[in-house]
């Protein structure tokens, strides 16, 4: 079968570039192992957020007699919140599959393996190879949980992200090692839902990509919150010869072990590049990603390549971009290369975290003369009012042009008002034109211009 394009791997860059290719009138196939969706929509973004959603109702519940509401003893049930984001997940896939009959694009099943001249062999369920062709092939096979020499999971005591949303009891402890974004996330879950929870952090700070402002602040409600977090602290051994898990920590206060049920690995997302036909097909890799150019071609034509398997931030809407960028490139409509500058950061703990740009070293560093503001959510009207006065918003601005270098938030709903600031970027809007941007009243988003007025002297409610 003849193709004008075949994408191998149907996440959100795989699926995307195949509904893409299909509007611009490429005759698409796309090949997927497992699950339409991938892993983000079946293991990753989705399902985690409705774990997330379940804990943040279960706080809610506990506080309920803030609000002036009388409930009765609240229990988390833990089997049934993995069951509905299991179900929202596969609400999701449903979703996707849809759309592939809707745009007319061939989804093949099984094992997908890069071939010379422009091929495709698939493995299906059955051990059946069939081999495609197609003008353009798009690699999308995405990342898996990085697994560290040390701590090799075994699915059971040691585990993975994939299986910290799918664990047959909750665990009454659980060491999480890794303070990125999966980290942070799980560790409020299950803190939330009643399990004792340790992180362990090898740099000094949790969310080290994040503004150290963000950091602090963070690390500060998680103790508040009974997380034990350890910074600078490293993970040499886990034992599991007995019923739990007995982890040897060493850190600049000495040497430990912490007994627990469960040990989470949250020290990242290694690519899936393995025996996919890559070295076969002549296609370079550096340091675990594939060489590719602006418009995601590699060293070899007619074979692409996006996502978490190049270089770049492995986030859902960067692999997005990526496959858009990439479809409308083979079809000739002259896109822009992607401003990998302007890609914004989401961590849906609570408090959540959203930043875009530089942090205030990273700005300092370059060189850059900046202004900063900060406004607390505790000055802010709509988070009084919502019982949600935890963070605050944080501007950076170049004091000569008045240029939006970065922003850093912590509240609740962060992540749904870090969009504003990537617009206003992205049409290189100042500082001035913020603070003269009118804003609604009483709404979260006034924080972003309270804060920018801040970083002028012009602030109103500080």
């Amino acid at each position: 079968m003849n193709f004008d394009l075949i994408v191998i791997g149907s996440g959100p860059g795989g699926y995307v570039a195949a509904i893409r290719a299909s509007q611009l009138g490429l005759k698409t196939a796309i090949i997927e192992k497992e699950s339409l969706g991938g892993i983000c929509l079946n293991w990753g973004c989705i399902p985690t957020k409705a774990l997330l959603k379940s804990a943040q109702v279960f706080e809610y519940l506990q506080h309920a007699s803030d609000y002036g509401i009388i409930t009765g003893e609240s229990k988390a049930d833990f089997n049934a919140i993995i069951k509905r984001s299991r179900d929202v997940a596969t609400g999701m896939s449903k979703g996707v599959q849809f759309l592939m009959r809707k745009n007319k694009i061939e989804v093949i099943m099984g094992i997908g393996i890069a071939k010379p001249g422009n091929k495709v062999e698939v493995t299906d369920a059955t051990g059946k190879k069939t081999e495609y062709i197609a003008k353009n092939i798009i690699i999308a096979t995405g990342g898996k949980s990085k697994e560290l020499p040390n701590l090799k999971q075994d699915g059971k005591k040691i585990i993975g992200y994939r299986e910290a949303m799918n664990l047959p009891t909750q665990p009454k402890t659980m060491v999480v090692v890794g303070a990125g974004a999966i980290g942070i996330e799980f560790a409020y879950f299950y803190n939330s839902i009643g399990t004792k929870v340790t992180v362990i952090e090898f740099l000094p700070n949790i969310v080290p990509v994040e503004d150290e402002d963000i950091s602090k602040e963070l690390e500060k409600i998680y103790r508040k919150k009974g997380i034990n977090i350890m910074t600078g602290a490293s993970v040499e051994k886990v034992d599991t010869t007995g019923d739990g898990c007995k982890v040897s920590i060493k850190s600049s206060k000495g040497n430990e072990v912490i007994d627990c049920d469960v040990v989470l690995s949250a020290v990242g997302v290694s690519t899936n590049i393995e025996n996919i036909g890559l070295e076969n097909c002549g296609i370079k890799t550096e340091k675990g990603k594939v060489i590719v150019d602006d418009f995601y071609q590699t060293n070899i034509k007619g074979y692409f390549a996006i996502g978490d398997i190049v270089k770049g931030p492995a986030l859902a809407h960067v692999a997005s971009a990526e496959g858009l960028i990439c479809v409308e490139n083979i079809a000739g409509k002259n896109p822009q290369p992607l401003d990998y500058n302007n890609i914004p950061g989401c961590t849906y703990c609570q408090p959540e975290i959203a930043s875009v740009g530089l942090t205030e070293k990273a700005a300092k560093d370059a060189g850059y003369q900046i202004k900063v503001g900060k406004f607390p959510f505790a000055a802010s009207g709509k988070a009084s009012a919502a019982g949600t006065k935890e963070g605050f918003v944080k501007v950076i601005y170049d004091a000569k042009y008045g240029e939006w270098l970065g922003a850093h938030m912590i509240g609740t709903n962060v992540t749904e008002l870090i969009a504003e600031v990537v617009v206003a970027r992205k049409l290189e809007t100042t500082g001035h034109e913020i603070i003269k941007a009118v804003h609604p009243h009483p709404t979260m988003s006034e924080a972003i211009m309270e804060a920018t007025a801040a970083a002028y002297g012009e602030v109103i409610h500080l």
